[in-house]
């Protein structure tokens, strides 16, 4: 673990392998840890750049609001303090909306696109699904409850059950990693800023010049898959990668998997 200090914060952040950079960044309410199974297999190929978002983990938590362009800033601020000029970058859920705006205002940063489990924002993407958005609303029961249910959504049906380990693992990170509420907040303004016809990516994607892979687990009920196709329809270059008996958290549920079509992607 190390820190660097780039538009106005300390940013957590650690490098793991070599080869070319790959750049992961990480979804709502979540650290670099959503990313430690994955990171041994992708660092047999590749400097894997794992960091902390503004208000997550290890980097500085100020006040909110957060906006898309600032966490992108924030981004970009690492790569240049880390002296990396391009990298292949790989954005899941808010990470990847962030990884819409880092590529459309930093092309020179990005060589491949990776966009998981993630949307345009604006009217004309695919919503949260009804069961996950009364998952996520849902703060009855004491704390413990409230995650699980979080990662019953999260995850592929049945996917608890099959694996209580992991489900344990995943349950000691958020109860012992938790966001500070207004930190959570600010970084859920993220997507809510680009809710809007005018603020929402869908039509200056056209721009993006980067091979991109549009990214999605099968049961994901977060970001629905039905999103991928929209992306692709958008963005030059790009195909579409459906991880079978997944969810929205597939780099946990299916981790081996995931590093073969990501390392496949990337070095074609």
């Amino acid at each position: 673990m190390a820190k660097v200090h780039a538009n106005g914060i300390d940013i957590d952040y650690e490098l793991t392998g070599s080869g070319p950079p790959l750049l992961l960044i990480a979804g709502l309410g979540y650290g670099r840890w959503q990313w430690h199974m994955v990171i041994p297999g992708l660092a047999e190929h590749f400097q894997v750049v794992a960091f902390d978002n503004r208000g997550a983990g290890g980097t500085d938590k100020p006040d909110g609001p957060y906006t898309v362009q600032m966490l992108a800033a924030d981004t970009a601020g690492l790569l240049d303090a880390l002296g990396i000029r391009r990298a292949h970058v790989l954005g899941h859920s808010m990470g990847g909306f962030i990884a819409q705006q880092l590529v459309l205002t930093r092309p020179d940063l990005v060589d491949r696109l990776i966009l998981a489990s993630t949307n345009f924002g604006g009217p004309n993407h695919v919503p949260v699904t009804p069961v996950a958005l009364a998952a996520m609303m849902d703060r009855s029961g004491d704390v413990l409850d409230v995650v699980r249910r979080g990662i019953a959504v999260a995850a592929a049906p049945g996917f608890s059950e099959a694996h209580p380990e992991l489900l344990q693992e995943l349950v000691a990170y958020r109860l012992g990693n938790p966001v500070p509420p207004a930190q959570y907040q600010a970084q859920m303004a993220v997507g809510l800023g680009l809710l809007g016809a005018e603020s929402c990516f869908e039509h200056r994607l056209a721009a993006i010049q980067s091979p991109t892979l549009i990214f999605f687990g099968e049961h994901d009920q977060v970001v629905p898959p039905a999103n991928a196709e929209l992306l692709a329809r958008a963005i030059p270059h790009s195909t579409v990668r459906i991880l079978a008996e997944a969810g929205h958290i597939w780099m946990i549920e299916r981790p081996a998997a995931a590093v073969a079509e990501i390392a496949r992607f990337l070095e074609r």
